[in-house]
């Protein structure tokens, strides 16, 4: 099996894991839109207070967008290790620098939503409430909301490591470097002015803003990294 073969197997299977991850944001963001938020500031009507014990309920209503986002996050990993590997040799460090940080991400926030359908619900069932509360997703404050901010951070700024790996002047590289530069620019100033107004009680604002940015991102750069490993498995025809 020569080299060329090789190449083009894995340039196929970036190819895949790009639509794949396109395809699963939108689909696992429409379902996180459809689940309003029942707690915190968001919250329009009702919506549960602290210590979030009455919260069986929403088992699994409001756990059904962790699913695919589990899967999503794992198929954004694989994407981003398929595009780090086609850097050119002397641009490769960046390409490891966005692996680093996307398996930091992905291990945070799959972990965390793991946490959230295996733990809090089963243990709110059987009665087991302690350290419930600063683990629930219900919770502002909590661990959970804190898990996904350092998540999506870390997934932005691997998003945006790749940017010197599409560097050259054609349009599908130029909008690939102005959505990674845009999205990780919004990030920063959404986390600058929400501290700046909100203090240490920014709650999930946030989150909600980085989860917004970062999928977004990922949709339009799924299909971006998709035309990329087409063109490149088509030079290699």
């Amino acid at each position: 099996m020569g080299k060329t073969e090789l190449d083009k197997k894995f340039l196929k299977f970036g190819y895949y894991a790009s639509l794949i991850t396109a395809v699963l944001t939108i689909f696992t963001f429409s379902i996180a839109i459809l689940t309003p938020p029942l707690s915190g500031p968001f919250c329009e009507t009702g919506g549960f207070a602290y210590p979030f014990y009455d919260i069986a309920g929403r088992f699994p209503r409001d756990y059904y967008w962790m699913y695919p986002a589990m899967i999503l996050t794992a198929s954004y990993l694989v994407m981003i290790i398929c595009a780090g590997f086609t850097a050119q040799k002397s641009k490769m460090h960046f390409g490891l620098i966005s692996i680093a940080f996307a398996t930091m991400a992905s291990l945070i926030l799959i972990v965390d939503y793991f946490l959230q359908v295996s733990v809090i619900q089963p243990g709110i069932l059987a009665g087991e409430t302690d350290g419930i509360s600063v683990l629930s997703q219900f919770n502002p404050h909590g661990v959970f909301i804190v898990l996904e901010e350092i998540g999506f951070i870390f997934m932005n700024i691997s998003l945006f490591a790749l940017i010197p790996v599409f560097s050259e002047q054609n349009a599908r590289h130029k909008t690939v470097r102005w959505t990674s530069l845009i999205g990780f620019a919004l990030i920063v100033i959404s986390f600058a002015l929400i501290s700046l107004i909100f203090g240490i009680n920014r709650e999930y604002r946030f989150e909600v803003a980085a989860i917004t940015i970062t999928w977004i991102e990922l949709i339009v750069l799924g299909f971006l990294y998709a035309g990329h490993f087409n063109n490149l498995i088509n030079l290699n025809n």
